[in-house]
């Protein structure tokens, strides 16, 4: 069942150095708040997992915490391409990091398979791609039609992380707006972490919501506008100015390390 922790105790309890870690959230529901935990922490060698990196990841990246990114697309959504992410692999700064590229429809079916304790999805997306090439995927013959398939393995984190926007006293989650694979990342992790915008009594059903019951989940912990500068449907906005306002201060080695320093890893930013 989910301990309902500080942040600093969860991630001290749950991430380790060298670990394989998914912090997944599509659109709104980033674990921006886990995330800067994990740099205070000065967790390093990380595996970074996750569909679709984008600023976090970038900050996590030009911080040093990352050994190698597996994604499928990484951006500044609405903006432009990520500075930090763009020179760790253009030159590597601030230092080397290893780059395994999939589709989304590759990634989703990895997390599907690892939380179905699978050791593999059956696609046919890569076939034709020049992914075939990059990606570890392995080229199987159907054993009922002997079409073309293609086999990529499952996806198990050390752990997974992501952010909801309730949870009631007995850890049990509920999120609702773009579902993402958040669900799935947490069913196939090892370990689990949910931050939350707030911790309730009792969970009140929505349409369309996903439950995340507390016996898959390790810890809870709250963490009022843990998604900023993204957003947490029917609760916080996104803040599109800093997203705009990150293609600048990225662009510049000392910019970027002076902005993180002040606000993500210094007192100011543990208030």
């Amino acid at each position: 069942m989910a301990e309902l922790l500080t942040l600093p105790d969860a991630v001290g309890e749950l991430v380790s150095d060298g670990d394989s870690i998914a912090l997944e959230g599509f659109t709104h529901l980033i674990p921006f708040a886990a995330g800067h935990e994990l740099l205070r922490q000065r967790r390093r060698e990380l595996e970074l997992i996750r569909m679709t990196p984008d600023v976090l990841y970038d900050q996590m990246i030009g911080m040093g915490a990352a050994r190698k990114l597996v994604f499928s697309y990484g951006g500044n959504p609405g903006v432009g391409s990520l500075h930090r992410f763009r020179d760790a692999i253009e030159h590597d700064w601030p230092r080397e990091i290893e780059v395994e590229e999939h589709s989304h429809a590759g990634m989703a079916n990895r997390y599907v398979a690892g939380a179905s304790d699978l050791p593999f999805a059956v696609m046919r997306g890569y076939v034709g791609t020049d992914l075939m090439d990059r990606a570890p995927v392995i080229p199987i013959a159907c054993p009922f039609t002997g079409e073309q398939l293609v086999a990529v393995a499952a996806l198990q984190p050390d752990v997974a992380i992501i952010h909801a926007q309730e949870a009631d006293r007995a850890g049990n989650v509920q999120l609702w707006g773009i579902p993402g694979v958040q669900k799935e990342a947490v069913l196939a992790a090892r370990r689990s972490l949910v931050t939350v915008e707030r911790i309730v009594d009792e969970l009140e059903p929505r349409p369309g919501a996903v439950v995340i019951p507390s016996w898959v989940i390790d810890a809870v912990a709250e963490a009022p506008g843990g998604s900023q500068p993204s957003y947490s449907a029917g609760i916080t906005d996104r803040d599109n100015d800093f997203y705009r306002f990150w293609d600048k201060v990225s662009r510049d080695r000392e910019q970027f390390t002076s902005w993180m320093e002040e606000h993500v890893l210094g007192p100011r930013a543990r208030v």
